[in-house]
């Protein structure tokens, strides 16, 4: 008879959430920087976009994702949604038994360090720029950085619609950035994790003195250094054949496919769809 062997809480997967696709650019760089650890990622493609809903409304969405990743059994959680680090996790860290992590303060602790004169530009949707908590952050690391926020609400839609190299992208881009370009800006936070899909799009428009801050790249160290404090990275390698990558929506699932091809390094077979308000 074979013995049934537990899970150890280091094999327990990572869970990783966002409103629809952009946080695939966590999801990859926690590949990357993670490459024996078993992720589950789940999109809420139904109601994304976030940044236009209420304080309320993410915290209950952010809640709902939260208890279905934990049937998932996983040992931690990323906010791979900047909308929703910005208006839920607060709330949230008080009273979740597992580590969890946002995007925004990883982000604005790349971008302090990298800025030489002070000045900093956010871009974001409507609901992170009008939190200000990358002000909040960045004015604790360094009270003397100015900090010009602007709200880009088309950039989700269009990342959503695949429109990454687009010329309707560039042209609502060029707009958007007008005001921050002249502001003389040095570092640019792309405070939503769609946005590093058109960063090309954006550098182009930026030109080469601007520096551009990923928080999904920051996001996925901290996790690896919050994970090995806390002794739960993964000691084993994946056996072959199994589920390391798990996908789940809110919404049907064919345009996720696509755009997951698109950005992921492994292709994905597919994402099942849930119905993400039952929990």
């Amino acid at each position: 008879m074979e013995k049934n062997i537990a899970m150890t809480d280091n094999e327990r997967s990572i869970g990783v959430f966002d409103s629809g696709i952009g946080g695939l650019t966590v999801f990859r760089e926690l590949m990357k920087q993670m490459p024996d650890e078993s992720l589950v990622y789940f999109g809420d493609t139904a109601r994304v976009p976030y940044g236009s809903k209420s304080k309320e409304t993410v915290t209950k969405y952010s809640r709902q994702i939260i208890r279905f990743l934990k049937t998932q059994n996983v040992k931690a959680i990323v906010i791979a949604c900047n909308t929703a680090s910005a208006m839920a996790l607060d709330d949230i860290e008080k009273d979740i038994d597992i580590p969890i992590i946002g995007v925004v303060k990883p982000g604005a602790r790349a971008a302090a360090a990298a800025t030489k004169n002070g000045k900093i530009g956010v871009i974001g949707t409507e609901a992170t720029i009008l939190s200000g908590v990358y002000d909040v952050y960045l004015k604790d690391i360094n009270p003397d950085i100015k900090i010009i926020g602007k709200a880009c609400p088309l950039f989700v839609p269009l990342v959503e619609e695949g429109l990454l190299e687009d010329p309707v992208t560039r042209e609502i881009a060029g707009r958007y950035l007008a005001g921050l370009m002249d502001s003389g800006i040095d570092t640019l936070i792309m405070g939503c994790t769609h946005y590093p899909l058109i960063k090309d799009t954006l550098a182009e428009i930026l030109g080469k003195k601007v520096i551009l801050v990923n928080p999904a790249f920051e996001t996925a160290r901290e996790c690896r250094e919050m994970l090995d404090r806390q002794g739960l990275l993964n000691k084993k390698k994946i056996e072959l054949g199994a589920s390391q990558y798990k996908f789940f929506v809110s919404d049907e699932a064919d345009k996720f496919k696509t755009i997951a091809n698109m950005i992921l390094p492994l292709g994905i077979l597919g994402a099942k769809k849930i119905a993400i308000e039952n929990y």
